[in-house]
């Protein structure tokens, strides 16, 4: 396999890695140098995120890629990170969309989800069929659970979700978003909503001016009056 970047190893890191890492790493490497590095100044300067890239990505079981089953690589911790270090080395903004299918979405779904909700997203979601977003960042509180200002609310077998989320990675693009919410009904216990963004009351905005990870789509998520089952809880 024809490796045009080597790079540095200055801490011989590796000599730690095993045949099969390594495989993974320059099998990643590869793919970086011939589809991504080309395009990747270009989609900088334009703010395009290069979703040609996503069948591709897919076919190399880069989403999800430390799962098992369910038509995932089932890769090792260790192989996935390599995978992230070469994503990251062509650009930081689609390295995030890889790790937000990866990481937080799927991962979610696939630990903490029931069989039928993995069944429903997780096959989808590794092809790159469907595509997801992970909403818990606010404009008032960013990042900090405690602060969140987005409700659920239950009625009958369903649950009623308002609230708006910003900085979403992949937010516009998005088949499914990942919705943390404060269940009213139960004392604001904060609760993962799997929401499809085709719901009436859901939007999705692009947020324009980035400085900096723009090959990435960045959004911001407005829920009004989105009814969701209860199983998608």
């Amino acid at each position: 396999m024809a490796i045009k970047f080597r790079g540095v190893d200055f801490l011989e890191f590796d000599s730690l890695l095993s045949d099969d890492e390594r495989l993974v790493r320059d099998t990643a490497r590869k793919f970086i140098e011939d589809n991504l590095i080309p395009i990747i100044e270009e989609c900088n300067r334009a703010g395009r995120f290069p979703r040609e890239l996503v069948k591709p990505m897919a076919e190399l079981g880069f989403f999800g890629a430390s799962l098992k089953g369910y038509g995932c690589a089932g890769m090792s911790n260790v192989e996935y990170g390599l995978v992230m270090q070469e994503m990251e080395r062509g650009d930081s903004g689609v390295r995030s969309f890889v790790s937000v299918q990866s990481a937080l979405v799927m991962y979610p779904i696939y630990a903490f989800g029931s069989e039928e909700q993995k069944k429903a997203w997780l096959p989808a979601l590794q092809s790159g069929e469907k595509l997801g977003c992970f909403g818990l960042t606010e404009p008032d509180f960013g990042s900090n659970p405690g602060g969140m200002r987005t409700r659920a609310r239950r009625v009958g077998k369903e649950y009623v979700l308002n609230g708006e989320k910003m900085w979403i990675t992949s937010g516009s693009i998005a088949d499914v978003a990942v919705i943390w919410a404060k269940v009213e009904d139960e004392n604001n216990t904060i609760r993962g909503f799997l929401v499809e963004t085709d719901r009436p009351g859901f939007r999705a905005e692009d947020i324009h001016g980035k400085w900096s990870l723009r090959a990435s789509v960045t959004s911001s998520l407005s829920m009004q009056d989105v009814h969701v089952p209860e199983c998608n809880l």
